[in-house]
């Protein structure tokens, strides 16, 4: 093989994104919030960007001598202001901070464990049943349930007490552990083969029965439940209501319970199927899942990034942008970059990338601006009956579609609706809202898969408790309206609803 240097031509095709379109990508990608800290970054790392100031209206003519006092004034330090107002310099940076939407913080709330311990910390109980019954609260999840095994627990609380115990053998002292374990009666095993200390006794699990039973008693009630059973019946516990005959629905035929079997519940407890039924209905006043009333949900704030409002009977869209400053390349720096005779070579580069990155920017901003009021307009003429009648007139729509009537990529329709939001008269809605699959009808218009939900929520809301509606029975009642669906398309959008299927609906 002979080895040396060679020339050779060639062609190829490569596909190359500049940097700057990945910007614009990720711009058209950004929630009002996100492009708004943007923009504050780009405003304090290029100086020939500037905040948009309005114009000046016009003053009449000053003498010389009122501009000489003016100017005079200008150039006092008022340090009465300063001192209040502190060393902060006005101008951009002041109108820009009264322009930015500063987001709510939320405070520290206190949690489900928060409330169990003050419970706790008011029981006059033993400091060992204490730690155990502290490592069952930390093991109590957000809903209230149990979220370990009481071998899980065990195991944790002995190895607490393995590493907290002052007066245990070091781990690295061998000679030491082996004359506790041949001190006969000296010390008891722990977990993971350990060895506790002399008077130091491993938890077992009826300490563990006990300190579960004494959490299970603590506000709310049912928090510290295995299952929803044991939640429901600590519930029932605790309103005295254990001798009813919906404490042994729930105690004896949970199964048959939550199958809504109600003439199987009828004939095992000897009574009617509709006083069987009303037992069941007792339970809705009970909280299956006790412990979120304690958690911190915190409150979601959404901004919108445009606003569709109804002018004249007719629907505007604008851009919810006030809190987003507006730039332009700035004056004073332009004039700087005109002089070029003065600078040096490396001088003249920086000041060429950086116009050139100021001017892309202005120009990137007002594209996102055009991109996102193109689709929004399109969207509010395709989903005008929406707007006027409801969700039941929503039309299906795709983003191709889009893409196809503004005749740009589909891509870029994507990151337009993307984590975006809208605010219209039918409520703050998010731009994939609108964006849902079709189904043929007999007139030859498709319709909305979101609508067809909405209407099957209304079948179901109108139909008679006694006869439900089957899923064949749907099928046949939009074939009437004209619009075909399959059987197993109904039972689909009836469990994303979570509407349950006819047997477990009828009333007796």
């Amino acid at each position: 093989m002979k080895t040396g240097l060679h020339q050779q031509i060639g062609m190829r095709q490569e596909l190359r994104i500049n940097p700057r379109l990945y910007q614009a990508m990720d711009m058209l990608y950004m929630p009002m919030l996100d492009l708004q800290q943007h923009l504050q970054q780009e405003l304090l790392n290029n100086p020939f960007l500037e905040l948009e100031e309005p114009e000046d209206e016009p003053v009449p003519e000053k003498t010389t001598e009122q501009e000489q006092e003016e100017t005079k004034k200008d150039d006092e330090v008022d340090w009465e202001e300063i001192l209040i107002n502190g060393f902060d310099v006005g101008g951009q940076r002041e109108q820009f901070e009264s322009l930015q939407y500063v987001e709510p913080v939320s405070v520290e709330t206190r949690d489900l464990a928060d409330h169990l311990r003050d419970q706790l910390q008011m029981l006059e109980i033993a400091p060992r049943q204490r730690l155990l019954c502290e490592e069952i609260i930390g093991n109590i999840s957000e809903d209230g349930y149990l979220s370990a095994t009481p071998d899980q627990i065990l195991e944790s609380a002995n190895q607490w007490l393995l590493s907290n115990n002052p007066g245990r053998p070091e781990p690295d002292d061998d000679d030491a552990f082996d004359e506790a374990a041949d001190d006969e009666g000296a010390a008891v095993a722990g977990g993971n083969g350990s060895v506790l200390p002399p008077g130091v006794l491993p938890f077992a699990t009826p300490e563990f029965a006990v300190a579960l039973t004494l959490i299970q008693g603590l506000d709310p009630a049912g928090v510290g439940a295995r299952d929803l059973r044991e939640c429901l019946l600590l519930q029932l516990r605790d309103a005295a209501d254990s001798t009813s005959l919906t404490y042994r629905f729930v105690d004896e035929a949970f199964a048959d319970l939550i199958a809504h079997r109600w003439n199987d519940l009828a004939r095992k407890f000897g009574v009617e199927p509709r006083e069987a039924q009303t037992a069941a209905d007792a339970l809705s006043r009970f909280d299956p899942k006790p412990g979120l009333k304690y958690s911190d949900q915190g409150d979601a704030y959404v901004v919108p990034d445009l606003i569709v409002d109804k002018i004249d009977n007719r629907y505007h869209v604008f851009l919810n942008d006030t809190g987003v400053p507006r730039l332009r390349l700035s004056r004073a720096y332009q004039e700087i970059a005109r002089d070029r005779a003065k600078m040096t070579a490396e001088n003249r580069d920086f000041i060429a990338s950086r116009m050139n990155s100021a001017t892309w920017m202005v120009q990137a901003i007002e594209q996102r601006r055009q991109t996102m009021l193109k689709v929004m307009n399109f969207i509010v003429d395709r989903q005008r009956e929406f707007f006027e009648k409801g969700i039941e007139y929503l039309r299906p729509l795709t983003l191709r579609e889009v893409a196809e009537v503004i005749s740009m990529h589909e891509s870029t329709v994507s990151r337009v609706t993307n984590e975006k939001y809208v605010q219209t008269p039918r409520g703050v809605l998010p731009l994939k809202f609108f964006f849902s699959s079709a189904l043929s009808t007999a007139s030859g218009e498709d319709a909305s898969a979101r609508s067809i939900r909405a209407k099957l929520e209304k079948m179901v809301a109108e139909e008679k408790p006694a006869k439900p509606l089957t899923d064949q029975q749907i099928v046949h009642l939009f074939e009437e309206q004209g619009i075909q669906i399959a059987r197993r398309t109904v039972a689909k959008y009836r469990d994303q609803l979570g509407i349950l299927p006819a047997r477990m609906r009828k009333r007796v």
